[in-house]
């Protein structure tokens, strides 16, 4: 849809204000939905895209907050991202900035290069570098503080019979997992746990060799060639498979892979391709609710779990009830929420390295909020949301508290033994 027609849905209502969360920190309309659709409509007016006008435009988080708040149904999230490609084809930028972008978005999509980049990060972090780093620049020392504890990568086979209820049996479904890029560096024991739960209830999983990165983090940051080169090689890759739904655990790639036919909508082959891949997009947690009565016995795991919401998962997806459901079918859980749940922790795809500032405001309200709830555990369907709530959390100095995915509390209890000890 042409832009400046996606522009002239708004009627301006101020509906979206107090859903957003740079409004929440600065106050400032120009930090809004509402203010950035209308300077959006001033360059397509034929107005500078200046540095000012891109700072507004890169301060947003593209957390679509804003959607479920509109009363017109406006597309935010259609209009920041391909205002996104404006910004980056013709906003001026420093020498500095146009080297730390390039270098974010030749690495961080690329597995291989992620996990040769981990035993620096973590050996960094363990010798509290993290502040020289922060000196250096200030996205350098974000990625420094995000960097998680090295653990072993699990090696996935390219596909897992179903095992429904622990005992061989014919399979509910054929699906095909989404290992990724972020997700295959630092949370392949995330996927590992996503396997278990959907062999355990009865799907065969298979995981395509080949498939990389699903151009998430490029398309957020208005990168739409590498995006666009990313989705052709995800579909080709999962095309192979003939599986009829594609499962994804990180909510900003179920995000975007559903968005593929709007991504690749002027490629008169790949358009089509795009339509009928983003169809069979599923999160896990929508299969795993889709499939119906629970195949395998779920043991307790007598923990209080606050639960988070992937920006990407709940206003880009819609789902919310499926994953607190999936939790509450636990026996012995306890599921809380926090204050403003549903405002983002600051993670945004790339936004906590290229907006560092912010990113950490938001990540220490995030933490506070979960704190207050006397969780043990703290639960999210999104690796980029793991890393930025964990980072908060260890910044704050409090009581250390774990960070899981859903698909590893739910893996967890269908073991006779409990993930954690409850704290005392």
């Amino acid at each position: 849809m042409d832009l400046r027609a996606l522009t002239d849905t708004c009627v301006h209502c101020g509906f979206c204000l107090p859903a957003c969360p740079t409004y929440q920190l600065w106050g400032e309309e120009m930090d809004s939905p509402r203010g950035r659709i209308h300077l959006v409509r001033q360059v397509l007016d034929g107005a500078d895209l200046s540095e000012a006008v891109a700072g507004h435009l890169d301060a947003c988080l593209g957390c679509l907050a804003c959607l479920p708040a509109c009363p017109s149904g406006v597309r935010y999230d259609q209009i920041i991202e391909e205002a996104r490609v404006l910004v980056e084809t013709r906003a001026p930028r420093g020498p500095v900035d146009r080297a730390l972008r390039a270098g974010i978005f030749a690495l961080f999509p690329y597995p291989r290069r992620m996990v040769a980049l981990r035993g620096p990060l973590s050996l960094g972090t363990r010798l509290r570098l993290t502040g020289l780093a922060r000196r250096l620049h200030p996205t350098i020392g974000a990625m420094a503080e995000l960097a998680p504890p090295v653990r072993p990568r699990v090696a996935l086979p390219a596909r897992v019979a179903a095992r429904p209820g622990g005992r061989p049996g014919p399979a509910r479904a054929v699906v095909g997992l989404l290992t990724g890029c972020v997700q295959s560096a630092f949370f392949s024991h995330v996927s590992a746990a996503t396997v278990r739960v959907l062999s355990l209830e009865g799907c065969d999983v298979v995981i395509p060799r080949g498939q990389g990165c699903c151009g998430a983090l490029a398309r957020h940051a208005g990168r739409s060639r590498q995006a666009m080169r990313q989705a052709r090689r995800t579909i080709a890759a999962f095309e192979r498979t003939g599986v009829d739904t594609i499962v994804t655990d990180a909510a900003g790639c179920g995000s975007a892979m559903k968005g593929y036919a709007e991504l690749l909508r002027d490629d008169p082959k790949w358009g089509p391709r795009g339509a009928d891949f983003a169809a069979k997009v599923r999160d896990v947690t929508e299969v795993l609710v889709g499939l119906g009565e629970p195949l395998a016995t779920r043991h307790p795991v007598p923990l209080t779990v606050a639960y988070h919401d992937a920006c990407h998962l709940s206003n880009g997806q819609g789902v919310r009830a499926q994953p607190r459901e999936l939790l509450r079918g636990i026996p012995g859980l306890r599921l809380v929420s926090a204050v403003d749940s549903e405002v983002c922790c600051g993670s945004a795809g790339v936004y906590n390295l290229l907006e560092p500032e912010p990113a950490a405001e938001l990540g220490a309200r995030k933490a506070a909020g979960l704190r207050a709830t006397g969780a043990d555990v703290v639960v999210a369907g999104n690796p980029g949301c793991l890393l930025q709530i964990a980072a908060a959390l260890r910044r704050d100095g409090g009581t250390p508290i774990p960070t899981m995915h859903t698909a590893e509390l739910l893996a967890a209890s269908l073991t006779s033994t409990p993930p954690l000890s409850r704290r005392s």
